[in-house]
């Protein structure tokens, strides 16, 4: 499969509007590795292969254990996620999956008991994000698998 169009640059000013959101996000206070399940699981539902190979190559680096990465799909099988990720997670499938139940109310209090409200934006801003980024590289057809963290 080759990529479609590098929309970074036909469009930079859509690529640094993006990068904008991800630089907030960076120091909005969330925990980095949260948001990286968050993201990988989103990308994961939506079948992103770019934004699958990124985030789990970002957690993998930060530290995460291979175990908790497998079975993320199935995290809510899984005894090794915190009641904060679980929270984290719910919430971003179902801010992912808009169509299936509407973000219901049950998850909303779910997260609502491990996150305040400003922490709640940060991270619906973050799944929406992370929905953006997937959209376009499903639709453009980025190439994964040449992604490397940043080293520190």
């Amino acid at each position: 499969m080759s990529t479609r169009v590098r929309w970074p640059q036909v469009s930079p000013e859509a690529y640094k509007a993006q990068l904008g959101v991800e630089s907030y996000l960076e120091r909005c206070g969330l925990e980095k590795n949260l948001l990286d399940l968050v993201k990988l699981r989103a990308s994961q539902i939506n079948q992103c292969a770019y934004c699958i190979d990124m985030h789990w190559k970002d957690l993998r680096a930060a530290g995460e254990s291979e175990q908790r990465l497998y079975g993320l799909s199935a995290w809510r099988e899984s005894p090794y996620y915190t009641d904060r990720e679980r929270a984290a997670l719910a919430w971003a499938e179902a801010v992912t999956l808009l169509t299936s139940d509407f973000v219901p109310d049950d998850v909303y209090e779910l997260v609502g008991a491990q996150f305040n409200e400003r922490e709640l934006v940060d991270l619906t801003l973050a799944v929406a994000a992370i929905n953006a980024w997937n959209r376009m590289s499903v639709a453009f057809r980025t190439e994964p698998g040449r992604y490397q963290p940043r080293q520190k």
